[in-house]
């Protein structure tokens, strides 16, 4: 439900009192397990009763087979954790940094009004293409955002393969993107063997060196496939965590005044022209928090799907093997238990040892939780940084809704009006 789109699930655990009941979403029936025990059960029996499952449509939009095992799924995570641990995100503040700069230049400085969902898309496409493929043509990177655009309006579209459905551009839109990236992936192997890139530079190089206890590399086409898995998760999240961050704060300001100080002292720290690096990020602790509050209250995914492996009980609920199961966050980020007064914008919950396990989980939880969680807190901040200490900004529509299509974002992309600081 536009501005609601929490009251679906929520109205049925009131009906049911239950926080587990069956229903049907996306064309299918499926068993929703809700509240905090919901959440246990799930992730801390990942791979064992349960598995990530997507709809079929999914694989079919992607260019993946609908057989793609979990061990091949995993590979993609592996790879991508290399890349999102502590020692590799360090080196990347100064990239991140200087990306930043360079887009609120181009795009926010000197505008009256900015669309923030579409404008922020471009950061965050731009960026992930930049550390994962090494991409830096703004043209290229432009002709491969549009239909980055349309696949992801398609996701979760009826599945109706008619010329003109959205199903059907989201289709088209990701055959041209898959051609796209397979002209980089091919340059950038006569790049390596010519000495011209360097083998850890980025997601794309491992990739292509990579080689099972066997010495067999990856296949060509897979690489391209997972390059492009990749860059579809590690943005557009984030578009929807960001734009959140700047519709709280334009409604908020003594929320925003407290975290324009806090990165105002950090600038004032820098020399000109020295770049961010990690220990001014762990100095933005208010700043994480006031992110994580807009996560809890406009998850960029309500949830997510997994397929029983075998059959159990639930609950006092037989759950046969196959069925489709779903975990809903608003189920525990929206439950006054958890978050007294779970409608206001609080976010001293995050401060100290923050909320108890399980009942925030904006990135999932158990095996399967986002391996970009620090990747995501890293590229938001600096957003955050480069932001407040430029502008104050108002909302040109004040009662703009969420909605969900797949991913949260005000249903205008959220124009705002900017008034630069003065030097």
């Amino acid at each position: 439900m536009k501005g609601h789109p929490e009251k679906f699930i929520l109205d049925r655990i009131a009906k049911y009192s239950s926080y587990v009941f069956k229903t049907s979403l996306i064309g299918s029936p499926v068993v929703v397990f809700g509240g905090l025990k919901g959440n246990q059960f799930l992730f801390s029996n990942e791979n064992k009763l349960v598995q990530v499952w997507f709809p079929h449509a999914i694989y079919k939009i992607f260019g993946f087979p609908a057989t793609s095992s979990k061990e091949e799924a995993n590979k993609t995570r592996n790879f991508f954790q290399i890349l999102t641990k502590p020692v590799a995100l360090q080196g990347q503040v100064g990239l991140m940094d200087t990306v930043a700069h360079r887009y609120f230049v181009t795009h926010w400085e000197k505008k009256e009004m900015v669309l923030v969902s579409q404008i922020t898309n471009q950061y965050t496409f731009s960026l992930a293409c930049r550390l994962l493929m090494s991409v830096e043509d703004p043209n290229f990177v432009a002709i491969l955002e549009k239909p980055f655009g349309v696949m992801l309006r398609g996701l979760f579209s009826i599945p109706i393969d008619l010329p003109g459905t959205p199903f059907n551009r989201a289709i088209k839109a990701s055959a041209l993107i898959r051609k796209k990236i397979w002209v980089i992936f091919k340059q950038r192997k006569i790049d390596l063997a010519e000495g011209r890139a360097s083998p850890t530079q980025d997601l794309l190089s491992r990739m292509i060196l990579a080689s099972d206890e066997n010495g067999n590399f990856m296949p060509e086409e897979e690489i391209a496939l997972r390059i492009f898995g990749v860059i579809l998760p590690s943005h557009d999240t984030i578009v929807s965590v960001c734009t959140s961050i700047v519709k709280y704060l334009a409604e908020l300001p003594d929320i925003y005044q407290r975290v324009y100080q806090e990165q105002l002292e950090i600038a004032k720290s820098k020399e000109s022209g020295e770049l961010l690096n990690w220990e001014d990020i762990q100095k933005m602790t208010h700043s994480w928090n006031v992110a994580c509050e807009a996560m809890r209250l406009a998850p960029p995914n309500q949830g997510f799907y997994r397929e029983a492996l075998k059959d159990f009980t639930y609950n006092g609920f037989s759950i046969p093997r196959g069925w489709k199961l779903h975990w809903n966050a608003y189920t525990t980020h929206k439950d006054s238990e958890f978050f007294p007064e779970p409608n206001k914008f609080d976010p001293s919950r995050f401060e100290g040892f923050g909320p108890a396990p399980y009942t925030y989980v904006p990135f999932g939880g158990g095996p399967r939780m986002c391996p970009g969680k620090e990747f995501a807190r890293l590229e938001i901040l600096v957003f955050m940084h480069h932001l407040v200490k430029r502008f104050r900004w108002e909302k040109i529509i004040p009662d703009e809704k969420i909605v969900y299509n797949p991913i949260a974002n005000p249903e205008k992309g959220l124009p705002i009006r900017l008034f630069p600081h003065e030097s």
